[in-house]
């Protein structure tokens, strides 16, 4: 019981359940970890700790109820939750006190977590770097000195580092599947309308999505349950019940594996790990296939246009933003209707492709992110493998390109560089699959053990 901290929230939901722990006792553990590690990571950025007791002592005393029934939790600074300070790392919204939850948060609570605190993001989740100009830059637990990966990556050091078992995030080009792969958890971007995301600005925006991250599959699909379902409020939301697949293993599966996505330059430490994976799920009974995946154009142009567009809807009336956030709503005046009916074909293109692509294959794995941790002052990767890159965006390729696909896509530790940074493997699956993907992942997690493998603090 003395690394209560380090148990799984699936442990953790039993133990207190049947009483051999209390949720005081939980909670008290993780707020101690939080002392005693936040202040070398900058994860959590605000601490509820006095609200957080009071509710683990009304858990205590009532019977247990729902799956999360006193487990510690925190939620991105991204999402609004009621009397907490909510910044969305932006200076403009400093101070800013919601008086509603998230549906997310909402969920949660309803599931019997306890909310602990915020995690850190980019200013409006603008980027995979965590850092902002109201509470810095976050830091990788496994060398202080690189980038915890974002915009999720409060959230992923916060689960690497043992201060909470569960956190939401968001992603739109990755944001939580990077800094998943960069801090060895697991992170698990939804089929869009999985878990509802009310947007008042553009509600029938579809590549940013809300999802769950924590260090085992398990409690990724633990944590799923309870957040996913029908909302009303979402016109996309998904009506079926969301069931983890009775099915274990992968024996028999269909496999895609795509070192590069059709050509993307990927870090040779990052593409040495990788490599090892094809291997590790043919060992478990898979059919894995290597394959030529014709992405770049349709994806490139989908994502970049709908992304330029929703920062003018959701940002172009504020002043005072940071350069990233600026940049992205610049290039959203700059959009036309006819980039839009473009970007509509390109994507409706490559949905087609890949709909014909999944009646062979069961998932696809392929590299999370192209580069491992990089510098944590720099502002973003300028180029991998001796190729430039034109704009702080393109090194996410290997993310967003899955963005558009409307597919479930989650990373899974796969292993560690020869300096010992973390590197993901991203598995893909057919939209509205989200268990085939869990499955995968859980199979290829115990198979390796390298999400067991904790940071040196």
């Amino acid at each position: 019981m003395s690394e209560l901290h380090y148990l799984t929230a699936t442990e953790l939901a039993r133990l207190i359940r049947t009483r051999q722990v209390s949720a005081v006792e939980v909670l008290q553990a993780h707020l101690d970890r939080i002392e005693q590690v936040n202040p070398h990571v900058n994860a959590i950025v605000t601490l509820v700790a006095e609200r957080a007791l009071e509710a683990a002592k009304a858990a205590d005393a009532a019977a247990p109820a729902g799956p999360l029934h006193g487990v510690p939790v925190a939620h991105k600074d991204l999402v609004d939750t009621a009397g907490i300070r909510t910044t969305y790392g932006s200076p403009l919204f400093a101070d800013n006190v919601p008086d509603v939850d998230d549906v997310i948060v909402e969920r949660l609570r309803a599931a019997g977590a306890i909310t602990v605190g915020k995690t850190n993001t980019p200013e409006f989740g603008t980027g995979s770097h965590t850092v902002n100009e109201v509470f810095g830059a976050t830091r990788n637990p496994y060398d202080l000195s690189k980038s915890a990966g974002g915009s999720s990556g409060g959230a992923a050091v916060a689960l690497a580092t043992g201060m909470v078992p569960l956190a939401d995030g968001s992603d739109m080009g990755g944001s939580l599947r990077n800094p998943a792969s960069f801090c060895n958890v697991v992170g698990l971007r939804p089929t869009p309308g999985r878990v509802p995301g009310l947007s008042e600005a553009a509600a029938w925006y579809t590549l940013s999505v809300p999802g769950p991250m924590a260090r085992t599959v398990e409690d990724v699909t633990l944590m799923l349950g309870a957040i996913a379902g029908f909302d009303r409020r979402s016109p996309y939301s998904i009506k079926e019940v969301f069931a983890p697949e009775p099915e274990q293993g992968v024996a028999g599966l269909r496999v895609a594996w795509s070192p590069d996505l059709g050509g993307l330059p990927v870090d040779p430490r990052t593409a040495e790990v990788t490599a090892t994976a094809p291997a590790v799920l043919e060992g478990l009974g898979a059919h894995v296939e290597e394959v030529e995946l014709e992405l770049g154009d349709d994806a490139e142009d989908a994502f970049r246009t709908y992304r330029a567009w929703y920062y003018l809807i959701a940002h172009g009336d504020k002043t005072g933003v940071g350069p990233n956030t600026a940049w992205n709503v610049e290039r959203g005046r700059q959009v036309t209707g006819a980039d839009l009916a473009r970007a509509e074909g390109a994507r409706s293109r490559l949905y087609r492709r890949m709909a014909a692509f999944f009646d062979t294959y069961d998932v696809l794995i392929a590299p999370v992110s192209q580069v491992p941790p990089f510098p944590v002052e720099h502002p973003h990767v300028s180029e991998i493998n001796g190729v430039r890159l034109p704009d702080y965006l393109a090194w996410m390729r290997s993310a967003y390109w899955i963005s558009v696909l409307h597919s479930p896509a989650a990373s899974v530790p796969a292993g560690f560089t020869a300096d010992g940074l973390p590197v993901g493997v991203q598995i893909v699956g057919r939209p509205f699959e989200d268990a085939r993907v869990l499955r995968v992942g859980r199979a290829f997690e115990q198979a390796t053990g390298y999400g067991s493998r904790r940071p040196p603090l």
